[in-house]
């Protein structure tokens, strides 16, 4: 299977990759730093991560990239994104185009690819809005609700998860966790719920080390300045316990350099209520795979992750801080806690299994 795997990077992670990846030029290299940095690791497929021959990956919305790889095929310098990433399938000879960004190249693209690809997927796990995806052969998710309106649109649509990337095992072997409680996540006017969580959980700060690496808006910024202290920004502020234990937001090997330094990740889909009761964010692979014990919000997990064996739960805001207490007293059962959830993440969400079910699918 000649496999061409598509994804992209977000406003977020741009400054922190375009940092890293500044002193080379090539194509080759480029990708090679990003693969490294293991940015959304969880959905790289296995032959990409091993660098097999027959895959190709790449980052169709990242300019600097696609642009190195069209100079090197001495292409027009005027060429679309769009034009490139056609360009590199044809030249791939792809025979399965999997893509991560189906927003940005919906059935209109996929009308386009040449006819040596036999099978187009896609992932989507979020709204999609007016989006027609209905070229492709299956859409692929691990949220049942999402998976049913798919099909009501009257496109394919299967059940399909993240999977435990290896190079976390070296951090979850880490012992030395002085960071007691870690958050990392989004922050904005629309997490109401996660905000009021945050905020009940940043007034332990003088008991334990609390952590948060918060992504937050422009406008969050702006509205902790005197102009946000009234009117509407102030639905952006961060309150004075949480600005107190944020830092700047991680990403990469950032990201799971500070899990391995903690020993309670807490994990909550927030309030942007898109999928009910069923629970299955990125961070449920990187915090258990990281050897951490995460803590995550009441809800559906997806099989293999049992509540209470694998990971604790709390139901609401005065419950958060009932079982982190307990959490935080019982080291030794917290341990257990975060070995248990760290061998079922490898073993049941392993990169050979994910690669095997990907297969079977295409």
């Amino acid at each position: 299977m000649r496999l061409f795997q598509n994804s992209g990077i977000s406003r977020s992670y741009a400054s922190r990759f375009k940092g890293i990846s500044n002193d080379v030029s090539s194509f080759e290299d480029i990708r090679r730093i990003f693969l490294e940095d293991r940015y959304g690791a969880p959905h790289i497929l296995q032959p990409v991560l091993m660098c097999d021959d027959s895959a190709f990956f790449t980052n169709g919305d990242d300019e600097r990239l696609q642009r190195a790889w069209a100079n090197q095929q001495g292409l027009n310098s005027r060429m679309t994104l769009e034009q490139i990433l056609l360009g590199q399938i044809e030249h791939h000879k792809t025979e399965v185009f999997y893509n991560l960004d189906p927003i940005r190249y919906p059935s209109r693209f996929v009308a386009k690819l040449p006819g040596c690809v036999k099978r187009k997927v896609a992932w989507r796990a979020a709204p999609s809005g007016p989006a027609d995806f209905g070229a492709y052969d299956s859409i692929l998710c691990n949220f049942p609700s999402f998976i049913s309106k798919f099909r009501q649109m009257g496109w394919r649509s299967d059940y399909f998860s993240p999977a435990h990337d290896p190079e976390l095992d070296s951090y979850a072997a880490n012992r030395d966790r002085p960071v007691d409680v870690l958050f990392v996540g989004g922050f904005s006017r629309h997490h109401v719920e996660r905000a009021t969580i945050l905020d009940v959980v940043a007034q332990l700060r003088h008991r334990y080390r609390i952590e948060f690496r918060l992504d937050h808006s422009r406008l969050t910024t702006l509205a902790e300045t005197p102009a946000g202290l009234f009117g509407p920004l102030r639905a952006y502020r961060r309150t004075h316990n949480v600005r107190h234990v944020s830092g700047p937001p991680v990403f990469g090997r950032q990201l799971y350099e500070r899990l391995s330094s903690a020993k309670i990740v807490l994990n909550g889909n927030g309030a942007i209520n898109l999928v009910g009761r069923e629970r299955g964010n990125m961070r449920c692979w990187e915090a258990m795979g990281a050897g951490c014990a995460m803590l995550s919000d009441d809800g559906v997990y997806p099989e293999g992750m049992e509540p209470e064996i694998d990971f604790k739960v709390y139901r609401d805001s005065v419950d958060v801080l009932t079982v982190l207490h307990e959490m935080l007293e019982n080291i030794a059962e917290t341990t257990l806690v975060a070995e248990a959830g760290n061998r079922m993440i490898a073993n049941f969400f392993s990169k050979e299994r994910q690669w095997t079910h990907f297969m079977n699918l295409t």
